[in-house]
């Protein structure tokens, strides 16, 4: 009887010692979590990465090693998305326009003047819809999306000041764009010359004339300060912007369920943070940009509007969009 008491005890200290060891084990490795962005400190994309970290540690102690890396200092805007493919970064925002030259049947989230405010935007992704979308982008591309941050609603904001009113006003504008082909398929529908430049030498090439305009939300010009180097704002409100909040395959795989959906959760607190700062912040920067000294102007917008829709349905672009998806987006607009 003693040898029987003596083995199991022997067993269930190995046991013991074994659990022990491997918690040991995890509690020594979390899971590396890079996240990288080009926003700047001031940004609130950059922001809401701590928001999402600080949620994503208090649903999950202990098990993730969050690292965040801003102002690109990692991998430069068009970097992210082959860094998080790669397995070089594991979170990053990576926008529709990057998805679409990735996969061309999505290029209608890049359409101008298809959503209209960030609670449309979560719907889409909530629906039916957005589910297949989102499984095709992870089956394509690697990579789970998992909420979407506003970015805000684009305006022009021209180096030099210009009576801007349809599209045609725009002609030979050398208009900064991003370096995807989305994003210049988007600036030459508003009528300007699209040319690509990445984000950190937006400020020089505005101060130095190698750009004549760039089109971001007011609160991006804030916090990049563009308008330290430009005269005019145009209120075209041509596209209203998000950025899928991703994490690469690599990385879900290691998830269970539960852990999945804090994630999931984590990115929903800190997109909500970013919504609520980013309209609040619209609503001032009008008047902050006037007193700087900045002209703001409304040009046509119908004229706009109708320009590019016109610009984005007659082109090949369109021919690729799946079938009823532009009218299922509407449905679930408010």
């Amino acid at each position: 009887m003693k040898t029987l008491m003596r083995s199991a005890l022997v067993a269930l200290s190995a046991v013991s010692f074994a659990a022990m060891a491997i918690g040991a084990a995890q509690a020594q490795d979390p899971i590396e979590l890079k996240f990288t962005t080009v926003s700047v400190p001031t940004d609130l994309h950059t922001q809401a990465m701590k928001v999402f970290a600080d949620k994503l540690n208090e649903l999950e102690p202990n098990l993730f090693d969050i690292q965040l890396y801003d102002s690109g200092s990692l991998f430069s805007q068009n970097g992210d998305l082959d860094a998080l493919q790669r397995g070089n970064a594991e979170m990053a925002y990576v926008s529709f326009q990057l998805i679409a030259d990735a996969i061309p049947e999505f290029g209608l989230f890049t359409a101008g003047y298809l959503f209209q405010n960030a609670d449309h935007y979560r719907k889409v992704m909530e629906s039916d819809l957005g589910a297949e979308f989102k499984q095709t982008v992870s089956d394509e591309m690697g990579i789970q999306l998992l909420d979407v941050c506003y970015l805000g609603t684009r305006e022009l904001n021209l180096r030099r000041e210009r009576d801007v009113q349809t599209p045609a006003d725009l002609e030979g504008i050398k208009l900064r764009m991003p370096g995807s082909d989305a994003w210049l398929f988007l600036g030459e529908a508003l009528g300007a010359n699209p040319t690509p430049l990445p984000f950190s030498e937006v400020y020089l090439g505005l101060q130095t004339g190698t750009i004549d305009a760039q089109d971001n939300p007011l609160p991006t010009v804030d916090a990049a300060k563009f308008y330290e180097v430009t005269q005019q704002i145009v209120l075209t409100d041509h596209l209203v912007d998000g950025l899928p909040m991703a994490v690469n395959n690599q990385t879900w795989d290691q998830l269970d369920e539960t852990q999945q959906a804090h994630m999931v959760e984590a990115a929903h607190v800190a997109c909500d943070f970013n919504n609520e700062k980013r309209y609040a912040e619209e609503d001032r920067l009008v008047k902050f940009f006037e007193e700087k000294g900045l002209k703001v102007t409304t040009p046509d917008v119908a004229a706009f509007r109708s320009h590019v829709q016109e610009f984005y349905l007659t082109s090949d672009r369109a021919k690729q969009w799946p079938e009823g998806w532009v009218d299922r987006i509407n449905a679930l607009a408010d």
